[in-house]
């Protein structure tokens, strides 16, 4: 589980909903069903418009990274390559074949496959990074749904307010009413910013930012294949791999 962004979430939500009730505000003062239909209804009405089903759909499925990211576990990944290298020194390349079997990885197992089926480096490099390009580029495109929501809240927001008004302006005769519209005003712009910058907009970006580990952590597979196919001394491997952990 990832702590921060759970703390994130709740730190974000208190902090708006406890400094109301310290300026004196109530919590039911914030709670509106009108201003929370137009806000939400219209955001994902205008995402879905922009996005495909097959863009969407991804986005719903990586959303769970956010709280429960993938476990990449580069040590251990440089660790399984090295002793791959070992093998293949020992044994050949045929001799990788039974680890095929047994990789759950279905990344590093094509890139095995490609290996023991004789390829040469640069067709190895080259088949993986085409994979590695199109997966980075669904998941980014899945990132970027909630960063459009992050920028159609705000606005949907703003017109949830002005349709408030205009209850408002509808009803000066009568003073029973004007409350109800003038709350759906002024909750519907909460709503719309609140939801934007409390999470959509901080989602988008954090899915990016595991998008470019998990993108990281399939090139360094592909370093190492590929050095495995040059037939690079498993120590050397190891070394030159281990450049992925710097920043760990």
């Amino acid at each position: 589980m990832d702590i921060l962004s759970i703390l994130g979430v709740l730190i974000g939500f208190a902090a708006i909903i406890g400094g109301n009730m310290l300026g004196g505000g109530e919590l039911g003062a914030l709670v509106n069903y009108h201003a929370f239909i137009i806000v939400v209804g219209g955001t994902l009405g205008a995402t879905l418009l922009q996005f495909p089903p097959k863009v969407f759909l991804r986005s719903l499925r990586i959303l769970s990274w956010i709280f429960v990211p993938q476990n990449l576990q580069l040590k251990k990944q440089i660790d399984k390559i090295v002793r791959w290298s070992s093998l293949a020194r020992k044994e050949g390349l045929l001799g990788l074949e039974s680890v095929i079997e047994t990789e759950k990885d279905s990344f590093a197992k094509k890139g095995l496959q490609l290996l023991v089926d004789g390829n040469e480096p640069e067709v190895i490099r080259d088949c993986l990074e085409v994979e590695l390009t199109t997966k980075e580029h669904l998941d980014t495109q899945a990132a970027r749904v909630f960063e459009a929501m992050g920028g159609y809240a705000p606005t949907i927001g703003i017109i949830g307010a002005v349709i408030g008004l205009i209850h408002v302006m509808q009803n000066l005769a009568k003073p029973e009413l004007l409350g109800s519209g003038i709350a759906t005003a002024f909750v519907a712009t909460i709503y719309g910013v609140g939801l934007a910058n409390l999470l959509f907009i901080p989602i988008a970006n954090k899915l990016k930012s595991l998008i470019f580990e998990a993108s990281q952590a399939r090139e360094m597979v592909i370093e190492g294949i590929s050095s495995i196919a040059e037939g690079e001394n498993p120590r050397n491997i190891e070394l030159k791999l281990s450049g992925f952990l710097l920043e760990k």
